[in-house]
């Protein structure tokens, strides 16, 4: 394999890229380094690296083109791959792209490249959709999409293929990737698709080499269309026409946006001229191009065609940032368009905005004029509110700045919105102690009287000087941040503050991170536990891992409570959580008052394991209450767990000998739970605490859940609750449903209330607020199950306690023989168990929620309703409520507390 390394006056970064090739776990690789001519002392690094051939080209090109040729016309090995000196490859990038092109024998193989900050060391995936699944491509017409993966870069090709077919890169243009991969998707056959990384794309803090950054210069601009109007001559001339719009989207979709997300930096010559560049190029696209396009891309696009400049800088900052609202929008026949007429080209229906809910609503903020003085930040802000938010619901105005309100009296302006006025002392603005430093965004927030609030950051005009002002201890910047200019507020240390705090600062995370070490507070606690008398009142509960108060813990500590017993209760409190109320004691969970609170609490109720590796203190009492039954495999049968490696196995086995009792809520739970964790004690077989409340249920929960929510009354609610997989925790990949479709054919209707796994990140589009209401932070589920009408989940143990309600259940499987056999697996089928629908599209989960009604009585009555309206899946239903719900009774959490905690119950009567 030949690897091409091209580089021009970049000596400094050289090394790093050569190095990570010579570091590759592929060892028998052709480096080559072509210098374009460089003014450096790049001559001289080339020298001192091992195993490289240089080639210096006579003067610069001004492109990537010229050396790359250079560097194919040198190369000697079968295979050749491009790198930019300042960019890297993953270790194995090279051994398993050969691999790849090797076993699929494809004409070119690529992988994900990803977009390494240097300032922050995250990595971004470029268009991770497009390589999602490992495959082979028989052409592009399989699958335009990958014309977005337009770079050189992340790919390993046949030398013989690119030669047979004349593959050269332009040197007269700037992008010549695009130019090139064109030709490459029109020449190829089939292409291989992996889903790993396989190149690093370096952004460094100020780089103004990459020609991808240089969006300032026209001319740079003028490239770009120059590529494009190339790459669609290439497709056309080769046979290939009908792909020409899928060519022109990603153009539309990614180089334009490119520039109009930048173009709020700008000031309006640049943006006069940049429309004129790109302007012949829009109006020659193929018919629909732009209908595909996103919203508030396609207006721009319009506002570009029409010449309407100055409502194009208006609507560009939209796009980035703060993604601020319209000035102006026109809502007519159930139609949202963009500006102050209700003009077809710049139709935004589909972002929703006009239907957001309060809390969710977008305003437009512009600061007219900002100054300084002393400390004190005088604000004149001009308010827009498209879709008179304001004018519906009375609120009341607040400008935070950090930690600090200032109260607001907005001003009707004489053309619509509002103007407002506002001064904030940044002495009190400050938003950390003393030795903090950072930034804050300002923002305005509009409270209504039953709570809610929206809020939304200022937009500052571009050109604002940097303001700055002394507090004590701070040196304050106030500025313009970002494309979208928003008004920034930068606090850096000063005086002896800016020498000496960092000194401190770390002197302290040395102490802390001493003092937190693991092994130091279980060698201390176990000292604790042979000298420190339990205390008998002392119940220490934690549900979750100290993530909420919720569970089977919750109910039974608020059984206590009511019958009043003399228990003293502390609640484990994970980091940042507020999810608790005000009236329980807290501890923070693994601090030394924890372990302080775990060596003398005489009692331990828990949902899911108490610390890993500590003791139970001698006569202490631990209730396991576990949070939740189904039919995963759990304990050591669990994916983590069932590997033969024999620390973590019996890790967990001393983990289970710590507990006293075990809530077990059904026969069935028994069946899978036990052996599975090796449990012998006594079980306590009442039924679950925790669905006490759906048995018997509560005529405020509905309420309270919609009025938190913003769900209307009459909408019927959709409870999504999927699982999270194994092997994609965090990545938002458990929402598997088309949540889209499901919005265009459901709503107003339904609403779905969205409760992702506490392991999982899914981020709501904005374009999706009108329908879906996030609640994975919902405090309790319970309120969320008694207000919906069907629950909709995947393989989640929350079936089993909604099952109590009778409700509907549906389930979304399409991916059960991938979830069966190679991620969780199930101890059943769940397709011949489930007690609702099975589905596997979203066209099926609507066919059924449309043939599904309500039910419309008590929860006593709901299984019956459930079983009239779902006839086909009655006898199911029935028997899965036998096999999970039998002992729900309703009086489990106080069954377990009679039991449990007996020493301290009066007898209750009969």
């Amino acid at each position: 394999m030949t690897i091409v390394v091209i580089t021009y006056n970049d000596a400094a970064r050289l090394p790093r890229a050569v190095g990570s090739l010579l570091h590759q776990s592929l060892r028998n690789i052709e480096i080559i380094v072509v210098d374009d001519a460089s003014t450096d002392g790049t001559a001289q690094v080339v020298r001192d690296l091992p195993r490289v051939r240089y080639i210096r080209r006579r003067s610069n090109s001004g492109g990537c083109g010229a050396p790359r040729n250079a560097g194919m016309n040198a190369a000697r090995a079968p295979y050749i791959m491009f790198l930019d000196s300042d960019d890297e490859l993953p270790r194995h990038a090279c051994k398993s792209l050969l691999t790849e092109i090797e076993r699929t024998g494809a004409d070119f193989v690529t992988g994900q490249i990803s977009r390494l900050i240097e300032e922050t060391g995250k990595t971004t995936p470029y268009y991770p959709s497009l390589f999602r699944r490992r495959r082979v491509v028989p052409g592009i017409a399989a699958d335009p999409a990958m014309f977005f993966d337009g770079f050189s870069t992340n790919k390993l090709y046949r030398l013989g293929f690119l030669r047979e077919h004349g593959l050269r890169f332009r040197e007269d243009v700037l992008y010549e990737d695009h130019i090139f991969t064109a030709a490459l998707y029109r020449a190829a056959k089939r292409f291989a698709v992996v889903p790993w990384p396989v190149y690093l794309w370096h952004r460094a803090p100020g780089d103004d080499v990459s020609i991808s950054l240089r969006l300032g210069a026209i001319d740079n601009v003028r490239h770009r269309v120059v590529a494009a109007e190339a790459a669609d001559r290439i497709l056309r001339r080769g046979g290939l026409a009908g792909l020409v719009p899928e060519r022109q989207h990603r153009f539309v979709a990614q180089d334009l946006r490119v520039y109009l997300n930048a173009l709020p930096r700008f000031d309006a010559v640049w943006a006069k001229d940049f429309a004129a560049v790109v302007r012949p190029y829009l109006a020659a696209l193929e018919p629909g191009v732009l209908d595909r396009a996103e919203p508030m891309i396609r207006v721009c696009a319009r506002l570009i065609l029409a010449d309407r400049i100055e409502d194009l800088r208006v609507a560009a900052r939209s796009l980035t940032g703060g993604r601020a609202a319209p000035r102006e929008a026109v809502t007519r026949d159930g139609r949202t368009y963009w500006g102050a007429d209700a003009d077809p080209d710049l139709d935004i229906t589909a972002m929703r905005l006009a239907e957001l809910p309060f809390s969710a609503t977008r305003i437009r903020h512009e600061v007219t004029q900002a100054s300084l003085t002393r400390s004190v930040l005088s604000l004149t802000i001009r308010t827009y509110d498209p879709f008179s938010v304001l004018d519906r619901h009375p609120t009341t105005a607040h400008l935070v700045v950090g930690a600090h309100r200032v109260r607001l009296s907005p001003r009707e302006h004489p053309e619509g919105g509002y103007l407002i006025r506002a001064r904030v002392d940044l002495t009190k603005a400050n938003p950390g102690p003393f030795w903090w430093a950072g930034f804050h965004d300002p923002k305005l927030v509009f409270t209504r009287a039953d709570g809610h609030s929206t809020s939304d950051r200022l937009l500052a005009d571009p050109s604002l000087p940097p303001l700055t002002a002394s507090t004590p201890t701070h040196r304050v910047t106030v500025r313009p941040e970002g494309d979208s200019a928003l008004l920034r507020t930068v606090w850096e240390r000063r005086g002896p503050f800016r020498q000496v705090v960092p000194r401190l600062l770390a002197l302290r995370r040395a102490v802390i991170r001493r003092t937190s070490d693991r092994n130091l507070k279980l060698r201390i606690y176990k000292r604790l536990i042979r000298v420190v008398p339990r205390r008998r009142d002392l119940v220490l509960f934690e549900a979750d891992c100290g993530r909420g108060y919720t569970g089977h813990p919750r109910y039974i500590h608020e059984e206590i409570h009511r019958r009043k017993l003399p228990l003293r209760s502390v609640w484990s409190v994970s980091a940042n959580r507020r999810n608790f109320p005000r009236d329980v004691t807290k501890v923070r969970r693994m601090s030394w008052r924890y372990l302080w609170t775990m060596a003398r609490a005489g009692w331990w109720v828990d949902s899911h394991g108490m610390p890993l590796g500590f003791p139970k203190p001698p006569g202490t009492r631990y209730l396991q209450t576990w949070h939740g039954q189904g039919s995963k495999p759990v304990g050591l049968n669990s994916p983590d767990l069932r590997g033969d490696f024999p620390g973590p196995r019996e890790e967990w086995r001393a983990n289970v000998a710590r507990w006293d009792a075990l809530v077990a809520p059904s026969a069935e739970f028994e069946r899978i739970f036990l052996p599975a964790n090796e449990y012998v004690g006594p079980l306590l077989r009442y039924g679950s605490p925790r669905c006490d409340v759906l048995v018997r249920g509560d005529a405020t929960a509905a309420a309270r859940a919609r009025e938190r929510l913003e769900i209307e009354e009459g909408a019927r609610v959709l409870l999504y609750a999927p699982t999270y997989r194994d092997s994609a925790k965090l990545s938002g990949r458990s929402v598997r449903v088309d949540l889209d479709r499901l919005a265009a054919e459901l709503f107003p209707e339904w609403v779905l209330v969205l409760r992702t796994h506490p392991v999982e990140r899914y981020a709501v589009p904005e374009r999706l607020r009108h329908f879906v209401r996030p609640a994975g932070g919902y405090p309790e589920i319970n309120d969320l199950m008694l207000t919906a009408d069907v629950l909709l989940t995947d393989y989640s143990s929350v079936m089993c306690d909604f099952a109590v309600t009778g409700k509907p259940i549906v389930l979304f499987t399409d991916d059960w023989e991938e979830y069966r056999r190679v991620e969780r697996g199930f101890h059943h089928d769940l397709t011949e168990i489930a007690p609702g629908p099975c589905v596997t599209t979203t066209e099926e989960l609507i066919r059924v929620l449309r043939d599904l009604r309500p039910p419309r009585h008590a929860a006593r009555d709901a299984a019956r309703d459930a079983a009239r309206d779902a006839e086909r899946y009655a006898e199911r239903y029935a028997a899965f409520r036998r096999m999970w719900c039998a002992r729900e009774k309703g009086e489990a959490a106080a069954r377990v507390v009679d039991v449990f905690f007996a020493g301290f119950v009066r007898k209750r009567p009969a």
